[in-house]
């Protein structure tokens, strides 16, 4: 992991952060609009996006990153906005026992894919603990190769699903292909995860 906060830390150092847009993806956008502000959690904020995008419509968001450039950022322009509604913390999501459920709502969006396969039922065990019954578990992730090559930062589909297929149903997943700058496009997917009701 610690190759992998050098790499993240000079691209923010660089300012290459192809994914700091100035609106989260769509597909947050429509699920946050779809439900009554709760308690929600953000995996990898990065910039914050999505953490201020849901706390502007009255969201209490915690936000996780561990690239220590990303959190000041993300903390500066909470500030700036007078957003006091969103907390960003310093640290890995595979270690969130200072956080206590419930939350109504947990995103993703490039997180867990770049996570070592060994690291994945740690990160697992904290959305089972912290989601609520009925809590939407929203994922963006990059995917393995059909063929079974495993790309730098690839999530096992196949692997997370059996991590979560006791406490989550997995309602809907879109499948398609994202295309970044200098790199051929690689295959990746929207999954959409509801913790079951039984607690």
């Amino acid at each position: 992991m610690d190759d992998r906060l050098e790499e993240l830390s000079a691209r923010y150092a660089s300012g290459d952060v192809p994914w700091d847009a100035p609106e989260p993806p769509p597909e947050v956008i429509a699920l946050a609009r779809a439900q009554e502000p709760g308690r929600a959690l953000d995996l990898g904020t990065g910039y914050g996006r999505a953490a201020l995008y849901l706390a502007r419509l009255g969201w209490a968001v915690d936000a996780v990153d561990f690239v220590p450039q990303a959190i000041r950022e993300a903390r500066r322009r909470a500030e700036a906005e007078g957003l006091e509604t969103v907390r960003f913390h310093l640290g890995a999501v595979t270690e969130l026992d200072h956080l206590k459920p419930s939350y109504d709502l947990a995103l993703d969006v490039g997180c867990v894919h770049g996570l070592p396969a060994m690291d994945l039922p740690l990160y697992c065990e904290q959305l089972r603990r912290l989601l609520a019954p009925g809590g939407v578990y929203l994922l963006f992730a990059r995917l393995r190769d059909a063929d079974g090559e495993e790309p730098e930062h690839g999530l096992d589909e196949d692997r997370l699903k059996q991590e979560l297929t006791e406490t989550f149903v997995l309602e809907r997943v879109e499948r398609g292909a994202t295309l970044m700058a200098d790199s051929p496009p690689w295959p990746s997917a929207w999954f959409w995860f509801r913790r079951k009701g039984d607690g």
